[in-house]
């Protein structure tokens, strides 16, 4: 890497051409110069310039990312080189849906972040964030069927389903002993796409489909979870998020004579061919912290 795009990623990270010129120990003008020349050579404006701040454009804030990637690696490949390649370092970026990342990422991550003095973590709640690199993210957790992305992936293990009721609720609509009954339910879901798929259930080699209606849907496994203790209705959705309440007997697990289909974990990373430590451990961890948890 260059002086002048070592010049650019310190504007983007100091957020002026003051600051960056303070941390390179030089002054404005001069960085001002190369971030120019930079642009020059790549025929693309990169900054937006005021008298105080430098924010980057759509393409530099591309650029940067992708600049920053490659810095982080290098500086993993040095640190190979001299034997500390098992030692992660940097600033470790990880997206993960909400409730899954509160409950399984965060240990991780703490962890690593307690083992490790030169690592900064950098955790990322939702489901949006699907440009790992526009997003300038390392490691994404991502729940059920992965789509064709380009992407390397790695399978943390599967999320068991259950299907859920209060027992209040239960009382309401009878007993539960075949898959046809679940047509009588109101259902909580979490996604308008698991309103309009249908239950499937499995018993030895069959297969039975249940379409199943209700009118409460909410993206967070909290909320879904608290709608299903009031007794609003049943769910279907990861069993590590019902079990302290399937143990005490706040909720009750139907159909315990079928099995239901669970959802694949994966992380997932960028393609390259020096994975970088920081990012192998994350990955090694999550994978025995599921297999114990889920």
């Amino acid at each position: 890497m260059n002086a002048n795009e070592l010049t650019f990623l310190k504007v983007i990270e100091a957020g002026s051409l003051k600051g960056a010129a303070e941390q390179l120990n030089t002054d404005p003008s001069s960085v001002s110069r190369k971030v120019a020349a930079l642009e020059q050579h790549l025929g693309v404006k990169l900054i937006n310039r005021s008298t105080v701040r430098s924010q980057p454009t759509e393409a530099g804030l591309v650029y940067f990312q992708g600049l920053k990637h490659i810095s982080e690696q290098q500086i993993e490949l040095e640190n190979r080189l001299r034997g500390l390649q098992d030692q992660p370092g940097g600033t470790l970026t990880i997206a993960a849906p909400v409730d899954f990342g509160n409950q399984f990422v965060v240990p991780v991550l703490s962890q690593m972040q307690a083992a490790y003095d030169n690592l900064k973590v950098e955790l990322r709640l939702g489901s949006h964030f699907e440009d790992l690199t526009e997003n300038g993210i390392d490691v994404a957790v991502r729940i059920g069927v992965l789509p064709d992305s380009g992407l390397i992936c790695r399978g943390l293990g599967t999320a068991e389903r259950v299907l859920v009721a209060s027992p209040d609720y239960l009382t309401q609509v009878g007993e539960m002993n075949d898959p046809s009954m679940l047509e009588r339910c109101q259902f909580v879901f979490y996604s308008r796409a698991q309103g309009n798929a249908r239950v499937k259930v499995l018993q030895g080699t069959k297969a039975t489909q249940v379409k199943v209606s209700g009118g409460f849907t909410v993206n967070s496994v909290s909320a879904v979870r608290q709608l299903v203790l009031a007794g609003k209705g049943v769910h279907l959705g990861p069993r590590w998020a019902f079990k302290e309440a399937l143990n005490s007997g706040k909720l009750v697990a139907l159909l315990p004579d079928y099995q239901l289909e669970g959802f694949p974990v994966h992380a997932v990373y960028r393609p390259g061919g020096y994975v970088p430590a920081k990012i192998r451990c994350f990955i090694d961890l999550m994978s025995e912290h599921c297999k114990r948890a889920l």
